[in-house]
């Protein structure tokens, strides 16, 4: 196919027919100071091929590799080690090449790739069932929230203030054009999350509550309760899981009474990559199944009654359903699903136990050894492979010291939540299996210098 550029009276035939003066009004939503006023300073409009292999490689060696010095960031993306059987095998052809498998008679093997990943992600969750995965976490987040609002056709959701802040900002972008009204507050730093408060905030109008499990701080709570309040005023629970290593060691959602588990996979099978992609995970009771956004794969029998895969219940807007449908996401990240249950297989039950356990083994030796830094104060009670330290000075500056010295100290809250005063000073520190007693050792006498 050749390119055939619009002519400047094409481009103002389409500009009127949807009722705009010009190219630019279609960035009205964009803030102006989110736009570039011109080309970018320093880029030139055109080089050769060689010099832009040499300009690119220039910037990329301005990044600090996580596995090249001691890191403890998490907050949602976290460093574990994926086997290289996993880069291996989805980077065959037929899986590589893969598209949207509507015709199951030639998509047999993604069909029961996709059918298997469901089936890791329910047991995972202690759901009823799961899709075939969602954009990333944030997305799957709101889907849900879009989901309580169908089931329960009521528009307020209670957002806990322990669940991620880039998912609240994901949900209210996208609360603007629905309407919904979303009750949101900032975490304090406390060892415990507030259940009480969040139950006290159900009442008749409420679809949804979404907690964070664990939370932003890293605070693990029992669900239990939340779930029969929500249930009896017949709101939903939704549990949201940024570290699914977590629930080779913790009590799924699903089996405390979530309704609704999303959750981001990227620890299983997908390395950090700066910030993606990402595979959003999303599991729920069966009684909401139709409800359920995304793609579901069935496992079926042929005519001759030999074992197959389709895809069932597809509902999504591909299949021209416009308004009807219950997801406006036309992905389904099928590779970065196919790399986290390859690492699910590889760890079997019994691997990923161990895992959580040694997570959790190397998270506790972090927290014990930093709390004897002078000024630094643990804050989490009850963790997994995260916690938060509160410092007595303010984080953000500590942990850009911290990086000129070649440590990656985790994250600060006041990055979170800036101009929260009352959190500037909190550290959010993540310790998985890659972390050494090294590492550990590195940054306590990081803190200890600069917060002397």
């Amino acid at each position: 196919m050749r390119y055939l550029p619009l002519t400047p009276s094409d481009r103002q035939e389409m500009l009127a027919t949807i009722g705009v003066p010009h190219i630019d009004a279609l960035f009205a939503d964009v803030p102006e100071h989110a736009r570039l006023p011109g080309p970018i300073e320093g880029l030139p409009l055109h080089a050769t091929e060689l010099a832009v292999e040499r300009h690119m490689t220039a910037l990329a060696r301005q990044n600090t590799v996580a596995g090249e010095v001691p890191f403890f960031l998490g907050c949602g993306a976290y460093r574990h080690h994926v086997p290289a059987s996993v880069d291996h095998l989805i980077q065959r052809g037929e899986f590589l090449t893969a598209y949207t498998p509507y015709q199951p008679e030639i998509a047999q093997g993604t069909l029961q790739m996709l059918f298997e990943f469901q089936t890791q992600v329910a047991r995972l969750f202690g759901t009823d069932v799961a899709n075939a995965s969602m954009y990333d976490g944030s997305t799957a987040c709101w889907e849900a929230i879009t989901m309580a609002r169908r089931v329960t056709r009521r528009g307020k959701a209670v957002l806990s203030a322990g669940l991620h802040p880039h998912y609240v900002s994901v949900a209210k972008t996208m609360a603007r054009f629905t309407g919904d009204q979303l009750q949101t507050a900032l975490p304090t730093l406390t060892g415990e999350p507030d259940t009480d408060t969040l139950i006290a905030q159900v009442d008749d109008d409420t679809s949804c509550v979404v907690v964070q499990y664990p939370d932003i701080l890293g605070r693990i709570g029992d669900l239990s309760a939340l779930a029969d309040a929500c249930h009896a005023k017949k709101a939903l629970l939704i549990a949201v899981v940024t570290e699914p290593v977590a629930l080779g060691a913790l009590r799924a959602p699903g089996e405390m009474g979530a309704d609704i588990v999303v959750g981001e996979g990227q620890s299983l099978g997908v390395g950090l990559q700066f910030g993606g992609p990402y595979v959003g995970l999303f599991g729920c009771s069966d009684k909401l199944v139709r409800q359920m956004p995304g793609r579901l794969c069935g496992e079926t029998v042929d005519a001759d009654g030999k074992r197959g895969f389709v895809l069932t219940l597809s509902t999504r807007e591909q299949h021209i359903r416009r308004e009807k449908a219950t997801s406006n996401i036309c992905t389904n990240s099928g590779l970065c699903a196919l790399a986290f249950s390859i690492h699910m297989t590889l760890l079997g039950e019994a691997g990923l136990r161990r895992l959580a356990g040694l997570n959790h083994a190397g998270a506790c030796h972090a927290a014990d050894r930093l709390a004897t830094v002078p000024g630094v104060e643990l804050i989490t009670s009850r963790f997994f492979n995260e916690f938060t330290l509160k410092l007595s000075k303010e984080a953000r500056p500590v942990v850009r010291q911290l990086a000129d010295r070649g440590i990656l100290a985790g994250v600060s809250l006041g990055r979170l939540y800036p101009g929260e005063a009352e959190l500037a000073n909190g550290l959010v520190v993540a310790v998985t299996e890659t972390t050494t007693p090294e590492d550990v050792a590195v940054l306590a006498d990081g803190l200890t210098e600069v917060l002397s």
